[in-house]
């Protein structure tokens, strides 16, 4: 797996449903980042297992679960409203500490799927929003392809996140080095996500096997 990932793609393991063992496995053999998409079981597997683990938040992120991982996250993924902005920035004000953050983009074809619209993302950056929040610091963009098998319709869909990003990125974060990350990809789509530019990719099952859901 790992020699299919170019050195500057970023390997986020998708450990969710998984025991904390696993993930010790995963960590004896090197891997240090690692994503949970529900706050429970990432603050559960975070007091468990080493503190130089970086963890990334890459689920739907709810406003009053925050807080809980305000102090240790390493990056939250699925930052989808202004309204979650501003609450994340509320809860760095509290514990004077700037929390990294991706923008979401909705760039799927799927009803499920959350995040900005292109042009909502146009719209908070050109009205000053993202500048105005002292503790949140915007890394760049993360998005979900349609669950397809049609890798044309993937591959336009990342190259949609990729011109969105250099939109951004020219006009509005020329000089500020940290806005350098597209979280694009998963088990199924990340070859094509690295192809289109993807810095990080999210990757689970074809890392750890199929999920357990039945707890």
């Amino acid at each position: 797996m790992k020699r299919d990932i170019p050195g500057h793609v970023k390997l986020i393991a998708v450990s969710k449903t998984h025991p904390a063992e696993t993930v010790r496995e995963a960590y004896d053999l090197g891997q240090r980042v690692f994503g949970e998409n529900k706050v429970q079981e990432l603050v559960s597997k975070a007091e468990q297992l080493p503190s130089d683990i970086e963890w990334h938040m890459i689920g739907h992120m709810q406003s009053n679960k925050i807080k809980y991982i305000s102090r240790f996250v390493s990056l939250i993924h699925g930052v989808d409203s202004e309204g979650l902005l501003h609450k994340i920035n509320n809860e760095g004000r509290k514990i004077n500490r700037v929390i990294p953050c991706l923008l979401q983009v909705y760039i799927a074809e799927e009803e499920t799927k959350f995040g900005f619209s292109p042009e909502e993302l146009r719209i908070l950056h050109g009205e000053g929003v993202t500048s105005e929040l002292p503790f949140v610091e915007i890394c760049g963009l993360m998005g979900m392809a349609t669950f397809t098998d049609d890798f044309n319709q993937v591959r336009k869909e990342f190259r949609l996140l990729y011109s969105l990003f250099t939109e951004l990125k020219a006009g509005y974060y020329k000089d500020k080095p940290s806005f350098r990350e597209i979280s694009m990809g998963m088990s199924n789509d990340y070859k094509i996500a690295i192809e289109e530019g993807s810095t990080m990719v999210r990757i689970g099952s074809a890392l750890f096997g199929d999920r357990n859901y039945s707890k």
